[in-house]
């Protein structure tokens, strides 16, 4: 039986907190401006979109002390512990002199109403603490979570391009001083003991070893576990559903490796999008490309792929590439582990090949051959921060005669799972790969699929939508010589 036991403990700001008595589902956002009074983190979605709620979390990575921007709407207080949480009033001085980041937003006139300012701010600081001298696209990649109404942009970013140009005069900045007492500070606070606390009918665990989370599946096998809580986070503030007991494993170092050999990248379940990108942008460049479109940088820093696949929405947008790419996954419980294929994984809507007491413990990416094509499109309303209405993910190869020997055509959005074209696939194979054939595979699609209609898309549109896109796969693997023959209306 899971007794009562320590307390979360992080740094906010400059003070260490220990909270022996904290729901599960209280966020971050709450914490710092009821508890704490704040109130320069604002609340504007409470579903991770805007930004306005943006703080940074700094929290240890192989010893490396690393600060990343979340939103602090959908961010539980108790996924917290060993971090150090910085808020937009730690930034200026003690005697009020601005940071650069700060001064540079007032002199470009980055804020007009205010409101999402101090998120902006936040979102810039992170850049200006991991990147040195950004380029016009990565200060863009860092906004992508922030919204505002009033400046069009073009003002804060140019306070990002001042601030980037000011760098070797600057003097002061509240992280950079104590980076080396922080860093001891925070492996001082980590533990590899279980923390239990009870608040009211709720239970929060929060396991210090991969052993222990598994006995603690074991003895809650209905619990809720909590990576990211890109998603979950939304289960609360939006749902108002009880997510009771909630284990979070996003402080076990052992779910945060990414291994990679000749065969492939193994990916632990705790590695958030943010970690992963570098080597799955070396290894699979297309994946990398829609990694940058899942949601903001702080969703993106928040989120896991792991939890995207044991989540097992129909709309997540990891599930068809990985699928195409032939991924397998691995299941842990108190019993052992076991893997399977990824598409395996999926049985129906709200349903996956999860046994009681059993977790995500990594997905494993095999290597693709250099001679196979891939591409993934997905496609939104809006192109940044923005769920997909479908995502489809094509992985192809031709023999040197121009047949195709083997094709995997993986959908999300286009049934109750991340589903395989399996009829789509059987088209292609064996026949030559030139726009005859893709007109009559176009046709499967309908044995494929029957998708919903909802506010995203109509079914019509979806089934539309997926036929085009193995033209376009078709056109862009085919080279500039095929679509200049469709454009003149010879082929």
């Amino acid at each position: 039986m899971t007794q009562d036991a320590g307390s979360i403990r992080f740094i906010l700001n400059e003070t260490e907190v220990a909270l022996s008595d904290i729901a599960p589902t209280a966020t971050l956002l709450d914490y710092l401006r009821l508890d704490r009074r704040l109130t320069g983190t604002k609340e504007g979605c409470a579903e991770g979109d805007c930004g306005a709620c943006t703080v940074l979390v700094g929290r240890l990575v192989d010893g490396e002390l690393i600060y990343e921007s979340v939103n602090a709407c959908i961010r539980f207080t108790g996924s917290l512990n060993a971090t150090h949480v910085v808020t937009v009033e730690h930034l200026a001085a003690k005697d009020g002199t601005l940071h650069p980041v700060q001064q540079a937003m007032v002199d470009h006139h980055g804020s007009q109403c205010g409101f999402c300012t101090p998120g902006f701010v936040m979102s810039l600081y992170g850049l200006w603490l991991s990147n040195d001298a950004p380029s016009p696209a990565d200060i863009e990649k860092a906004l992508q979570g922030n919204l505002c109404r009033c400046t069009g942009y073009e003002p804060i970013v140019k306070a990002a391009e001042a601030v980037a140009r000011a760098r070797p005069s600057v003097v002061f900045d509240p992280i950079l001083k104590v980076r080396a007492s922080i860093t001891a500070r925070l492996q001082q606070l980590k533990t590899t003991d279980t923390i239990s606390l009870t608040s009211g009918e709720d239970r929060l665990i929060v396991p210090g070893t991969l052993s222990a989370l598994a006995d603690i599946l074991a003895e809650h096998p209905t619990a809720t576990i909590v990576a990211g809580s890109t998603d979950v986070g939304l289960w609360v503030t939006k749902q108002f559903r009880r997510i009771n007991p909630v284990v979070f494993i996003n402080g076990l170092d052992e779910l945060q490796t990414i291994r990679e050999t000749a065969d492939g990248l193994t990916i632990g379940a705790g590695v958030s999008y943010s970690m992963a990108f570098a080597k799955i942008a070396a290894a699979y460049p297309v994946f990398g490309n829609l990694i940058d479109r899942i949601g903001g940088e702080q969703v993106r820093n928040m989120g896991t792929i792991g939890g995207n696949v044991a989540n097992g929405s129909p709309i997540g947008d990891s599930p068809p590439p990985l699928i195409a790419l032939e991924a397998t996954v691995t299941l842990r419980s108190k019993d052992g582990a076991r893997t399977l294929p990824l598409e395996a994984f999926y049985i129906e809507y709200g349903k996956q090949d999860r046994r009681p007491g059993e977790f995500v413990e990594s997905v494993f990416v095999p290597r693709m051959p250099e001679t196979e094509r891939l591409a993934v499109y997905k496609i939104s309303k809006r192109r940044d921060e923005d769920i997909s209405a479908l995502c489809g993910a094509f992985r192809i190869a031709v023999a040197g005669d121009g047949k195709v020997t083997s094709a995997r055509i993986a959908f999300g959005g286009m049934a109750g799972t991340p589903k395989r074209a399996a009829n789509v696939e059987a088209a292609l194979i064996g026949k030559d790969w030139n726009e005859a054939t893709v007109i009559s595979a176009q046709n499967a699609f309908d044995a494929d699929y029957q998708p919903l209609t909802d506010w995203r898309a109509t079914a019509a549109y979806r089934q539309l939508a997926a036929k085009n896109l193995l033209m376009r796969f078709y056109l862009e693997t085919g080279g500039e010589s095929v679509q200049l023959r469709r454009f003149e209306g010879v082929a």
